[in-house]
């Protein structure tokens, strides 16, 4: 079992939450049960499923929340594209975000692959 509220990748997601929160307050308000809420429920995801997953007993259970967290990430970018699309957030903030987004794209997908190989059993030559 991890200390979730230890893992980078879990504090740099809730930061995320919070720039995604003050980017949607400046929607219109006919998207708020609309893309407004799409973007909240994936980015609020994203820490929830790497602090639901850390507490998991076996490294497979824990990888699978990981993966969940990253499908949220990828969920995020394409929410974001359509809030650029529609003029919601202008290119400079687009672009903010997604480079945010892709960084933690990274480290998720980065800390799965060490969290799986750490936890490989020894293959035994016959």
């Amino acid at each position: 079992m991890h200390n979730f509220k230890k893992l980078v990748i879990w504090t740099k997601s809730v930061e995320f939450v919070t720039e995604i929160y003050k980017t949607t307050s400046t929607f219109p308000e006919n998207e708020r049960f609309g893309l407004v809420s799409q973007l909240q429920r994936a980015a609020v995801s994203v820490p929830t499923n790497i602090a639901e997953g850390s507490a998991k007993s076996s490294t497979k259970d824990f990888a699978r929340f990981l993966e969940i967290s990253l499908g949220s990430t990828f969920e995020l970018e394409t929410e974001l594209f359509v809030s650029l699309n529609l003029s919601y957030v202008n290119l400079e903030q687009y672009n903010q975000l997604i480079n945010k987004l892709t960084e933690l794209q990274k480290m998720i997908l980065g800390f799965k692959e060490k969290l799986q190989s750490e936890n490989q059993e020894p293959r035994i030559k016959t």
